[in-house]
């Protein structure tokens, strides 16, 4: 039994994030299952290396699965996109070890925010960032965001997971983050985030809140007490998705 691993580009404007729901939704695993599916004849299940919720994008997806065909990787890779909408193609395809898994054997992640900081919105990127008309203050955004940085405890950025409700209750809410870095681009600023791993819907909690720090919604000194306070309802706004991009996933 072989062991394929997948990396994944999707535009999420359209889907319902990346685990498989109702069959009236449709999404990233739900998609990609159909598609192996009708090339091998068979139900194959393949899992991601963390879900993306409806809106956010990816440009490095990892996901496996197993087949005991003996079709060559870039048969697959071409087969799948032969069978996959416009919204989602598969890069690459290679052959892994049986012990690799997507999720559990993932090092670290790194995720991009991307904000368009002017008067005026976009026509063109509007799915793909998140319009800022607020003056925002750079310099502050950079001190509070090295805050982020360590292994520290992230509860009061992790949002309450209603689909999970009952089945799943998060105890380890400690995570370490690498690294977090600021770059702005013209009206654009991009805000790159790599850690081992992240609670659910961290990146976007973090990214609002540093937003309300940076333009005078919540005080210089926020993010440190936050932390320190490990309530969700510390934190400020859940910043949209449709701005979030997973850029890569390192094992």
């Amino acid at each position: 039994m072989r062991n394929i691993k997948l990396t994944i580009e999707y535009d999420g404007t359209h889907l319902s994030g990346w685990q498989m729901q109702t069959l009236d939704k449709r999404t990233v695993q739900s998609e990609i299952e159909l598609a192996l599916q009708i090339i091998f004849k068979k139900d194959i299940r393949i899992t991601g290396s963390g879900r993306t919720d409806a809106g956010v994008h990816a440009q490095g997806q990892v996901a496996n699965f197993h087949t005991d065909s003996t079709m060559k990787t870039e048969e697959i890779v071409r087969a799948l996109n032969g069978n996959l909408p416009e919204d989602i193609v598969i890069l690459a395809a290679q052959d892994v070890p049986k012990k690799f898994h997507a999720q559990f054997s993932a090092k670290r992640k790194t995720y991009r925010y991307t904000i368009l900081n002017r008067q005026s919105r976009t026509a063109l990127q509007n799915n793909f960032l998140m319009h800022l008309p607020y003056k925002l203050d750079l310099t502050l955004l950079k001190k509070e965001a090295k805050e982020i940085i360590g292994e520290k405890d992230f509860r009061s950025f992790m949002a309450t997971d209603h689909a999970q409700k009952n089945k799943l209750i998060i105890k380890d809410t400690i995570r370490k983050v690498y690294s977090l870095k600021i770059r702005k681009e013209n009206d654009l600023i991009h805000i790159d985030i790599t850690a081992n791993g992240f609670l659910y819907k961290m990146v976007r909690n973090i990214i609002g809140t540093l937003l309300e720090v940076g333009t005078g919604l919540l005080p210089p000194g926020s993010i440190k007490k936050i932390i320190k306070a490990k309530s969700r309802v510390a934190a400020g706004m859940t910043a949209p998705a449709k701005g979030l991009t997973l850029l890569s996933v390192k094992y």
